[in-house]
């Protein structure tokens, strides 16, 4: 009887915590909400305010933010090795080179055909 009087307090003690949890994580959640939803007129509010401040510092702040992101973004960019790039732009060169000649001398070919034929209606 012991036993199950102290496995009976325990579990109680168990459902306790996490009630107390739970309603802690509900509270949080609803600050949370609470927060990250501003009330209409405080947005109101703070266009006046940025309306206020003036135009050209909020250009030029944005401008100054924009540069200060690109050069973070620009250091975690992993940039090719030498060999890369010179392997790279020849494969491309040669892609091209060869898609010139290949459609040269389908075109040259079409047009000795067109002229064959022309030639065969015109007599």
């Amino acid at each position: 009887m012991a036993k199950d009087k102290k496995k009976t307090s325990e579990n109680a003690e168990a459902s306790a915590v996490e009630e107390t949890k739970s309603t802690k994580k509900a509270k949080t959640e609803l600050t949370k909400a609470e927060k990250s939803k501003p009330e209409k007129s405080s947005k109101k509010e703070a266009k006046k305010a940025d309306k206020k401040d003036g135009e050209k510092k909020n250009i030029f702040k944005s401008i100054g933010k924009w540069f200060h992101d690109l050069r973070v973004e620009f250091k975690n960019v992993t940039w090719p090795s030498r060999d890369t790039v010179v392997i790279n732009t020849s494969v491309v060169l040669f892609v091209v080179v060869a898609g010139s000649v290949i459609i040269g001398l389908l075109d040259s070919g079409l047009l000795k055909l067109m002229q064959f034929l022309i030639s065969l209606s015109a007599k």
